[in-house]
């Protein structure tokens, strides 16, 4: 067989050949891998709604997009209206901060998670867990419409994460947008606030929301 010339015009047959041939190769991969890898986000995504909810027997609407954030509205097993878990995020001190953070009807934050984050290990990661129920900057069952749901170096109730103010600031900021927009401007966007509306109608108490008690006492 003779041996292929040294030539532009081969080296760039040859070259494209090799691109042709790994472009398939990751065209293969991806097909077999993409499904599997949605699957894996469905399932961790269901997974957080379940745990900022603070329930496993729900039922979960199809996700609306509302303002730029993703909501969904929750119910238990009956259909009785939960609330809704909504996603948000910002720009912290390394990059975007995500997070899912589930409200009850009337707003009050029921829990949640961080989806992703680039801030400084040890110190802006501590948001996953310095927000949290019984921690130091605790916001679980706060209504950012009702605290000045702000750090309290800048006059608000919370705690920031030690010597990660901007952080913190990113991370309350997240949420308080979810609020805003999904939450208080559109009542929930999803029906999250069925049950508070059925509520009112009937005259029942269950609907008046307490005001948030202060995070720093």
């Amino acid at each position: 067989m003779e041996k292929l010339k040294s030539s532009l015009t081969n080296m760039l047959l040859v070259l494209t050949l090799i691109a042709v041939i790994a472009g398939g190769a990751l065209a293969m991969v991806n097909s077999v891998t993409a499904p599997q890898i949605e699957k894996i986000n469905q399932e961790n995504l269901a997974a957080g709604i379940k745990a900022v909810m603070g329930s496993d027997d729900i039922q979960v609407a199809e996700p609306q997009e509302v303002e730029g954030f993703t909501s969904y509205a929750v119910s238990d097993a009956q259909g009785n209206a939960l609330g809704c878990a909504v996603t948000s995020s910002t720009n912290g001190f390394g990059g975007e901060l995500k997070v899912l953070v589930g409200f009850n009807a009337e707003g009050d934050i029921l829990g949640y998670t961080v989806l992703q984050t680039a801030e400084t290990p040890g110190l802006g990661a501590k948001a996953a867990d310095w927000f949290q129920k019984g921690a130091k900057g605790d916001i679980i069952g706060k209504n950012p419409g009702k605290c000045n749901f702000t750090v309290s170096k800048d006059g608000g109730d919370i705690d920031a994460i030690t010597a990660s103010t901007i952080t913190s600031r990113a991370f309350l900021l997240a949420i308080k947008n979810a609020y805003d927009n999904v939450i208080a401007k559109h009542d929930g966007a999803t029906g999250a606030s069925a049950q508070a509306k059925n509520c009112k109608a009937e005259g029942e108490a269950c609907c008046d929301s307490t005001e948030c008690d202060s995070i720093n006492e």
